[in-house]
């Protein structure tokens, strides 16, 4: 019997997991995912684990940006696993038709997809219809968070609350605008510039020379 068991090929099976912020609290949700992934790969005899895709900080209702689960398709086409695990509809993809897409994709590939809070095996037959269902309820969901989230950035902004990426002269931390000294004095430099009548182009050139060059002085070109 234990000869027998040994020349049983594993199948080899890889886990999706994705957090949509990067705070420290879901950081550590992700760990306990991944431990929980690999606990459940390992505890199937029939089963050995390939790999954990992790996409970590990633919100919104598209794949593009979410380098481990491009990756993972990738690895699907060249056959480095034969099914995939993950926690819900809603962390495998929220767009409806990127959704059905992969999962016919896999499916095409003979490789299935595990929803274990759905309780959904894309290699079971009527398991499309169950999916377009889920998966339509899920984009609906993202559709009202990110709504939510963009209202309570509005409101925020109206409080005064700063988001986005540095400014010329100035650094967004903690939601505050704080001036950079060393890039300030290419502000006052355009616009003591700007005074003395020199041509804007000139002054945009410098702006940007200064900004690819990552210099701290002013700079024409």
């Amino acid at each position: 019997m234990s000869a027998f068991k040994k020349n049983i090929k594993k199948q080899r099976v890889a886990a999706y997991c994705q957090v949509s912020t990067d705070r420290d609290d879901q950081a550590n949700s992700l760990e306990s995912q991944k431990r929980y992934f690999t606990q459940y790969i390992e505890s199937n005899p029939l089963w050995e684990l390939s790999e954990i895709y992790v996409d970590e900080g990633i919100t919104g209702t598209s794949t593009r940006k979410r380098a481990a689960f491009n990756r993972m398709i990738a690895d699907a086409q060249n056959h480095c696993f034969e099914l995939i695990v993950t926690k819900e509809i809603s962390r495998f993809a929220c767009n409806t038709l990127d959704s059905i897409f992969y999962t016919r994709k896999l499916k095409e590939l003979g490789i299935g997809v595990i929803f274990l809070n759905d309780g959904v095996n894309t290699l079971v037959p009527d398991a499309e219809l169950r999916l377009t269902i889920l998966f339509s309820i899920a984009h609906e969901e993202s559709r009202k968070t990110s709504e939510r989230v963009k209202w309570g950035q509005k409101r925020r902004m109206e409080q005064g609350v700063v988001f986005g990426r540095d400014l010329l002269g100035y650094d967004v931390q903690g939601g505050k605008l704080l001036i950079n000294e060393s890039a300030a004095e290419i502000v006052r430099s355009a616009l003591q510039l700007d005074e003395k009548n020199h041509a804007a182009k000139k002054m945009r050139r410098g702006c940007c020379a200064w900004r690819k060059s990552g210099r701290n002085y002013w700079s024409f070109t």
